[in-house]
């Protein structure tokens, strides 16, 4: 019996074409959809299906790198060591593609990275957090590779000196660095006094040569002389104290730390990191580097501290634009990540002076380098601050004057604080 193709019913209100339950489908048709549907299954292409992956924790079918139930990562510790590395700095460090996307806009374009932030594209960039810390590390490891406070180097080249205007020229040259570290950091007091004792004993030292130079003999009148006066810096510097009173020094035993309100422990407790401070602060003078690395190193732990309050600041002035905090520690964040990249382009600029000294126009090149990075600083944190919270001129230079006194004040006080508290675990 001839078989007959019904189609399904035409809508309502039409007709169904004539002749259409007399023509079946072509057969070439159901062999394509036939065909299609065998060479897409696994079985027909030769390679058998892969059970899905589970969890070795809960046994749940894994849908992508960590279990969605348990929360298990895929990958553990149990692989080459270098995979782990990769996997550390990225977490931490995230220095993919995205670092080269990132410095750039952020020394050269005030305000760009935390504009594209608040508009939600932050994927393409580094994260403000990671950028600072970052940065921070980096710029502040390079400066203490870069700087010597140290005046051993001075020592051998002073006793190699063959005659008097080299040991001038020596000397004049180690108090123009000493002098440019002491005006660098005038606002901490610690740091100060103790590049004036390395000046002092500089000047020694080029006294006793230019001495030996001229065949002088430190015997008799010009030895005495000479002994007064090594004696009396010897006594400025073991008189120098970093509490004074009055016209002495601090004595802890008839004056100890006592601060209204606190308990007598805690009192006590002051009292000898006082005394360790200023104990540690005399052992710098033979060692100045001791102190750098202390000073150096509290800077990162400061500015950590200290973001939390600039971020505040910028709360209060800009209350009545309704922002969250959050935001304006972004702007925070991004506006240290630039001072730390600029501060290490000035650090490098100065090294590479240094080593090519003897190039005038490479000097020259990195001298204006360095003074435009200076120059750029203020402009910049000017232009981002404008950029960001999108105020009149007028107002934003008011606020920004306002902003950095503020600032700086808590900048050196924190950075005092840091630098007592490291030579008292000196």
């Amino acid at each position: 019996m001839k078989s007959e193709y019904h189609p399904p019913p035409g809508k309502a209100g039409r007709a169904t074409p004539a002749g259409w339950h007399s023509s079946p489908p072509p057969i070439w048709f159901s062999i394509k959809k036939t065909t299609r549907k065998l060479s897409s299954s696994p079985e027909a292409a030769g390679s058998p299906a892969q059970p899905p992956a589970q969890c070795a924790n809960c046994g749940t079918q894994l849908l992508g790198p960590h279990c969605y139930a348990c929360g298990q990562p895929v990958k553990g510790l149990v692989r080459h060591f270098s995979s782990i590395l990769g996997d550390f700095f990225d977490t931490l460090l995230a220095l993919d593609s995205r670092i080269t996307r990132t410095l750039g806009p952020l020394i050269s374009r005030p305000g760009y990275l935390t504009a594209e932030y608040f508009a939600g594209r932050r994927v393409r960039y580094v994260s403000p957090v990671r950028l600072f810390i970052f940065l921070c590390l980096t710029t502040f490891f390079i400066v203490q590779l870069s700087s010597d406070w140290n005046i051993s180097d001075y020592d051998s080249e002073m006793s190699r000196a063959a005659s008097v205007e080299e040991v001038e020229q020596l000397r004049d040259k180690t108090l123009a660095e000493l002098a440019k570290a002491r005006a660098d950091s005038d606002e901490v007091a610690a740091a100060r006094e103790g590049l004036k004792l390395a000046e002092l004993k500089v000047r020694q030292q080029a006294d006793v040569r230019i001495a030996q130079l001229q065949g002088k003999e430190l015997i008799g009148e010009e030895s005495t002389e000479g002994s007064e006066g090594e004696s009396t810096a010897d006594t400025d510097a073991d008189d120098f104290c970093l509490v004074g009173l009055g016209d002495g020094c601090w004595d802890p035993g008839a004056e100890p730390v006592n601060i209204d309100g606190l308990p007598t422990a805690v009192n006590d407790w002051l009292t000898v990191q006082a005394v360790k401070a200023n104990n540690n602060l005399r052992i710098t003078r033979e060692e100045p580097n001791r102190f750098k690395k202390a000073f150096l190193g509290a800077i990162p732990s400061t500015l950590i501290v200290l973001l939390p309050l600039f971020a505040l600041i910028l709360w209060v002035l800009y209350l009545f634009q309704r922002r969250l905090y959050m935001e304006h520690l972004i702007v925070a964040l991004h506006s240290h990540a630039f001072l730390c990249l600029a501060l290490l382009l000035v650090t490098l600029l100065a090294d590479v002076q240094a080593w090519l000294e003897t190039y005038g126009l490479i000097d020259a090149v990195c001298a204006w380098a360095i003074g435009l990075l200076c120059l750029w600083m203020p402009i910049y944190l000017l232009l981002m601050q404008k950029r960001v919270y999108g105020q009149g001129w007028g107002s934003t230079l008011v606020k920004f004057l306002v902003l950095g006194v503020s600032y700086s004040v808590l900048l050196a006080l924190g950075a005092t604080f840091t630098v007592l508290s490291s030579l008292a675990w000196l």
